[in-house]
């Protein structure tokens, strides 16, 4: 059995629907990332980045005790070698899977993830001048990879030869460009038919839908404000005041 820490985002969107794909038993154990849960001092001893999503195997690779991963990437890559599944394992199919999957991770998670913060979380900036050069940074990012995805897409079907963890973990955080972008089908019709024809399997519907509840749940104000704080308000001593209640 696998013990998920997880909480419906597009890192953790990556793992449930890797999980979905290939069947195994997994437990799913919420962390409100809002609330602060990502620095209780279990969750902080299998992840010491205080970030979700987490795993731990009780039935690891080569037997043994319990193995935790932390890191969305290392995660795929750890279940696709324990299943067999969606990764090959010759050096020519396994790296053009790979260089895909460190492109997301590098690239257009963080990227987005900052233009989606600038434009949806920024207009509570009060110096705009800045506020509008973060915009244009990291959109224009964005519209870059989303140019790379495009052009690739062009004439294959999927990102490396065959599906692999490479689709499941850029089409978590590929399938919100609409948030940036008010016409990704006529700019971007590669990308918007990959995107569409991933969500049609019925394990990425699955995998995407698990915890949505939780994230619909309405938090009063208080709750928001302190939310706000915890997302974006975090320092080395927060961190390092977690690590140490974790290793307490």
């Amino acid at each position: 059995m696998i013990d998920l820490h997880y909480w419906p985002t597009p890192n953790g969107w990556k793992v449930t629907i890797m999980l979905e794909e290939t069947g195994l038993d997994y437990n799913v154990i919420p962390v409100d990332i809002g609330m602060g849960a990502q620095f209780e001092p279990d969750f902080m001893k299998i992840s010491p980045n205080n970030r979700m999503p987490a795993l731990v195997d009780h039935d690891p690779i080569g037997g043994g005790p319990p193995i935790s991963v932390f890191e969305s990437g290392a995660m795929l890559e750890y279940l696709a070698d324990k299943t067999g599944q969606f990764l090959p394992t010759d050096p020519q199919g396994r790296y053009k899977v790979l260089q895909w999957v460190h492109w997301q991770m590098a690239n257009l998670g963080p990227m987005m993830g900052n233009a989606n913060h600038f434009k949806n979380y920024g207009p509570t900036i009060t110096e705009l001048d800045k506020l509008e050069y973060g915009i244009n940074r990291f959109i224009g990012e964005v519209n870059r990879l989303c140019g790379v995805m495009n052009t690739h897409l062009a004439d294959q079907e999927y990102f490396a030869d065959d599906y692999s963890i490479a689709d499941m973990i850029i089409w978590s955080w590929a399938m919100l460009l609409p948030r940036t972008y008010d016409d990704i089908e006529t700019d971007f019709p590669h990308l918007t038919r990959w995107i569409n024809q991933l969500y049609n399997r019925p394990a990425v519907k699955r995998g995407y839908k698990i915890g949505k509840e939780w994230k619909e749940r309405k938090r009063t104000p208080e709750e928001e404000e302190k939310s706000r704080q915890i997302l974006f308000g975090q320092t080395a001593k927060s961190v390092n005041d977690a690590t140490e209640n974790a290793n307490s």
